[in-house]
């Protein structure tokens, strides 16, 4: 019990440094391949040829800000095994800035934003925020570069409107995006110039050399670090863990799966908060590509993929003590009881009573409890890369996730242990040779 007690707590301080260090995909991305990296996995070039080992570990990214590792297989392996595949997503809701943000009002510097998804608005106000993201912009030798922005310190607040001059906010308060959510910089005689203050930044970072700042990607984050709380430490508390947690928990289970005959993936995708369909997201071709290159065989790879199964790991509506009516009865699942096999009838999610099925026997294997997530009929259900994934490739798939409250919002709420618990049978899924 002692070990378990350990490694538990081991794996979220990592989560939680984890989370702290990626407040954008451009950021997750590139902590994970660090990680990656740490553990001797190499990086590939989308744009170069490709000679891979048996056995050996892999990562490519696109767009800063997508990934997929891999532990490559022997050849008979992978046609008659397949592949094991962990799919999650590297975005989430959050408030990016306009291409022309600059706002003067009243003597206070503001920005405009964009909301980015189904972001819960209340909880953005009165939060001390920070600014990240990536720039892009020509250097001194005229060539056009990108670099990584962190502002780390809160350097913007949102500020709510005093409840003295709405008595209703209580009752009655909507947000319009548009006027509500200008976000508070600084105060100014004039307006300032964004994009010289980006420049400052990346200069004090270290990137040299830049003549003009051309683009943008950014957002808005909480800078507040993920942090355990409860009595006794029960909950994880953190923004992004839609769906950060599930890129850590693939990734752990990837890395310290070790080899196995069959093949062992993991893609994280951007944009599956808007859609996903882009040239990195689970609508676009990202991964049926890469599978073209590691399988040029076209009989190879479809005979592949009639053996291989994904698991696409998201989170999942936990039941609210204060809102358990918006639940089936039967399917609200618990924080700390382990993770939940989602399923629904229209397709919204990808899982089947096969792919189920197996993850429950894994489960078992390890000794981790599962539940189940069904959404009250007469409520719409979301979806994940899942089904999209499924439709793509024609792989088996199954849909899961730890549970967790206040999805969508700033700052979200998990058990300390699901995490942990989903972890282990991802782990025993990479090695397995059953689909």
């Amino acid at each position: 019990m002692l070990n378990a007690t350990l490694e538990l707590s081991a794996f979220n301080a990592s989560l939680r440094t984890f989370l702290d260090a990626s407040p954008t995909p451009f950021h997750a991305v590139r902590s994970m391949a660090e990680r990656l990296e740490a553990a001797g996995f190499a990086a590939l070039d989308e744009a170069d040829s490709w000679t891979l080992e048996p056995g050996k570990g892999y990562y490519i990214t696109r767009n800063g800000s997508s990934i997929i590792a891999w532990r490559q297989p022997t050849r008979n392996a992978a046609v008659n095994l397949g592949w094991r595949l962990i799919g999650a997503h590297t975005d989430s809701p959050c408030l990016k800035v306009k291409p022309t943000p600059e706002l003067h009002r009243q003597g206070y510097f503001q920005l405009g934003v964009e909301v980015y998804g189904g972001v819960l608005l209340n909880p953005w106000f009165d939060r001390d925020l920070s600014l990240a993201g990536r720039v892009t912009y020509r250097n001194e030798a005229g060539r056009i570069a990108s670099a990584l922005i962190d502002f780390e310190q809160p350097v913007a607040v949102l500020p709510s409107l005093a409840i003295h001059l709405d008595r209703e906010a209580n009752a009655s308060r909507t947000i319009n995006a548009q006027t509500y959510l200008p976000v508070v910089m600084g105060q100014a005689d004039t307006k300032p110039d964004f994009r010289a203050l980006l420049k400052q930044r990346l200069q004090a970072q270290g990137v040299e050399q830049i003549e003009t700042v051309l683009d943008y990607e950014l957002c808005f984050y909480d800078t507040q670090s993920a942090a355990a709380v409860g009595l006794n430490q029960e909950f994880l508390a953190s923004a992004r863990l839609d769906n950060l947690l599930s890129c850590f928990t693939g990734l752990q289970a990837l890395i310290d799966g070790g080899e196995a005959a069959a093949g062992q993936v993991l893609v994280c995708n951007d944009h599956e908060e808007v859609g996903s369909m882009s040239a990195c997201g689970a609508q676009g071709p990202m991964l049926g590509q890469w599978l073209e290159r590691v399988m040029p065989d076209a009989d190879q790879r479809n005979r592949s993929l009639s053996c291989s199964m994904l698991i696409s790991a998201d989170n999942a509506h936990g039941v609210h003590p204060n809102f358990s009516d918006k639940h089936d009865g039967n399917h609200g699942p618990l924080l700390n009881a382990g993770p939940v096999i989602k399923i629904n009838a229209n397709q919204r999610y990808a899982s089947n009573s096969e792919t189920s099925a197996l993850f429950r026997h894994l489960a078992e294997q390890v000794g981790v409890p599962v539940q189940s997530f069904v959404v009250r009929t007469d409520m719409a259900c979301g979806s994940t890369i899942g089904p999209i994934t499924a439709a793509e490739l024609g792989v088996k798939t199954l849909d899961i996730g730890v549970p967790q409250f206040a999805m969508h919002s700033i700052r979200e709420l998990a058990g300390s242990q699901d995490a942990h618990g989903l972890y282990t049978v991802l782990q025993r899924f990479v090695q397995t040779d059953l689909v």
